[in-house]
């Protein structure tokens, strides 16, 4: 098995600064509650459970892992929020899917607009560009002396994922959306440490920006990790390792 790898572009996300680790704490803690909201259960909760997983993955501790929880039940009790998705274009035809949770669809538009705009890019209409982008199961783990390639290949093959990168540092696993689930619980079960795990979405081809482009491109990045109403944004930039890393 061997394909398309990621981890190279994420890895950034465990090297990050504390305000910004603050900030992915944050935006995990309210997926956990949006999720827990109505059962907190996440032995028969499923949507529960594979968040659970991503913020254990991201070392995130297991208080803040119950407080989101016990938020479902309390002070998300009289707040509806909703998941919402933009699509858009920014520098250099690059495409872009923003995944949002929020309280207020019109304070999230307007922000989520005018970062694009001053970026560079623009929003389009819904599927303008998740045709480019496979929705998938990603489980990065921890590569160790005793776990082998074949090891983990077997593994993966057993929890019924469609492919399997190997690196210096880690295997990355991808499966269907619909199997990330089982597949996640299975290799858990195998006693494997995860380093992440979420379905994403993967671009099916990269572009390269340079210079002014890759700067604007950069900011709008920033600029929308730091809304808090922002989740998750998915492009098909091929990053420097640089930049990755800042």
């Amino acid at each position: 098995m061997s394909g398309h790898s990621k981890w190279h572009n994420i890895q950034a996300k465990k090297g990050k600064a504390d305000a910004a680790r603050g900030r992915l704490f944050t935006k995990i803690g309210k997926e956990i509650a949006v999720a827990a909201k109505g059962n907190p259960n996440p032995s028969t909760n499923s949507k529960l459970a594979d968040v659970i997983a991503k913020a254990k993955a991201a070392n995130m501790p297991n208080d803040n892992i119950e407080r989101a929880i016990k938020r479902a039940a309390g002070e998300l009790a009289g707040k509806e929020f909703k998941e919402l998705t933009y699509e858009g274009y920014s520098v250099g035809g690059s495409a872009v899917i923003i995944t949002t949770l929020t309280d207020n669809i019109n304070r999230t538009a307007g922000d989520v607009r005018s970062i694009m705009s001053k970026c560079g890019g623009s929003l389009g209409m819904t599927g303008c560009v998740s045709y480019m982008f496979d929705n998938k199961g990603y489980i990065v783990i921890e590569r160790t002396p005793d776990l082998s390639e074949d090891e983990v290949t077997e593994y993966a093959i057993e929890a019924g994922a469609d492919d399997v990168v190997a690196g210096e540092d880690a295997f990355e696993v991808y499966t269907s959306a619909e199997a990330f689930s089982e597949a996640r619980k299975y290799l858990e079960g195998k006693g494997l440490t995860f380093m992440q795990a979420e379905i994403t979405m993967i671009p099916q081809s990269k572009i390269t920006l340079e210079g002014e482009k890759l700067e604007q491109f950069t900011k709008m990045l920033e600029k929308l990790d730091e809304n808090d109403d922002v989740q998750e944004v998915y492009h098909n930039v091929d990053l420097p390792e640089d930049e990755e890393e800042e």
